[in-house]
């Protein structure tokens, strides 16, 4: 996955400070050093001197000078650092220190992308996902099924909900593992609190950690963004936000239905689905509503697109956040999300 312009540029603009930090620091170390120690700077005089006698023997082809030059900087070099230990600095004390001593925080080991750099792209992407502190909750390694019963049988498909559960999750891992290759999305629909949120959280968590940019919205903040979009005063961070709406690899947008729902939003709704549809890019939509209420909500062309393009998954139960609290109720620990 390619980061947008803006995250890219944005990202590089955390290095170029960190290089401009580390030089206005290294000043600041030179001045308490020179100050510290006056004898100090005549030594850094000498090796520029010396350096530069160097670099015009080397012009003028005179390579038998250059042993004995090199003898010198050396003993120079060496007066230094004993200079600097001997009033308790460290030898390196005026050398460059850098955050990631690996790329010597350029965000590049030759033409590759340093590790720290791959981890600011993650760190980013978490952040502006809105998801960075429910995701280390709410994954796939939390997720149990001891929530799902084989004897709550679902009236409108004839399957227990704990069937309907384990399909769903065959279906996300699906969804994961051939996300760079295949363009799928899916609607999660149901019974309240049966796990569809969660669901969609342990997606992102693992595309997010995989480079992909997520963003997650619930269904009131998207068209709050819409309208601010639409009729508000436009500024850079609304535009940004704009753009990884449509741009973002996988959009998630949360409890469709529970915003207020009329003509703007109807068609807002269809133009985001619509316009991701066309660019390929993969979106996940959680809602309480049946599937009768979405069509005659947002239009029966909103409907044709998901039934035509997503994954329809339909999850039934007893509400998990009821069950934990009559579990803890009852004494017993849950850890389970």
């Amino acid at each position: 996955m390619a980061l947008s312009n803006s995250q890219y540029d944005q990202l590089m603009r955390v290095y170029e400070q960190r290089q401009l930090d580390n030089e206005h620091r290294l000043r600041d170390r030179y001045q308490t050093a020179y100050s510290l120690i006056p004898a100090l700077e005549e030594v850094d005089h000498a090796i520029s001197s010396l350096s530069v006698r160097k670099a015009r023997r080397l012009l003028d082809g005179d390579s038998s000078a250059l042993t004995s030059l090199k003898e010198e900087l050396s003993s120079l070099v060496l007066k230094k650092q004993q200079l600097l230990k001997s009033h308790g600095l460290p030898e390196d004390y005026l050398e460059l220190h850098y955050t990631c001593p690996d790329c010597q925080d350029t965000g590049y080991i030759g033409t590759a992308k340093c590790h720290c750099f791959k981890k600011a792209i993650t760190d980013l992407l978490y952040t502006q996902s809105n998801l960075q502190e429910i995701l280390d909750k709410e994954n796939f390694s939390t997720c149990s099924l001891d929530y799902y019963s084989s004897n709550h049988i679902d009236p409108l498909t004839g399957r227990s909900s704990l069937e309907s559960m384990q399909t769903a999750l065959k279906v996300c891992h699906e969804f994961i593992d051939t996300f760079s290759d295949e363009f799928h999305n899916i609607l999660l629909y149901g019974d309240t609190g049966v796990g569809k949120t969660f669901l969609s959280h342990c997606i992102a968590k693992e595309l997010i950690d995989a480079s992909y940019s997520v963003v997650y919205f619930t269904a009131t903040q998207l068209f709050d963004i819409f309208a601010q979009s639409t009729f508000g005063k436009k500024d850079g961070q609304a535009s940004d936000t704009y753009e990884h709406i449509y741009d973002c690899d996988l959009l998630i947008i949360d409890d469709l239905g529970t915003e207020l729902a009329n003509s703007f939003t109807t068609s807002q709704l269809f133009i985001c689905l619509n316009e991701r549809i066309l660019r390929q890019k993969a979106t996940i939509i959680s809602t309480n509503l049946a599937l009768d209420d979405i069509q005659s909500i947002y239009s029966e062309r909103t409907f044709s697109r998901i039934s035509s393009n997503y994954t329809i998954l339909r999850l039934t139960g007893d509400d998990i956040r009821i069950q934990k609290k009559l579990l803890n109720l009852g004494g017993t620990k849950d850890v389970t999300p």
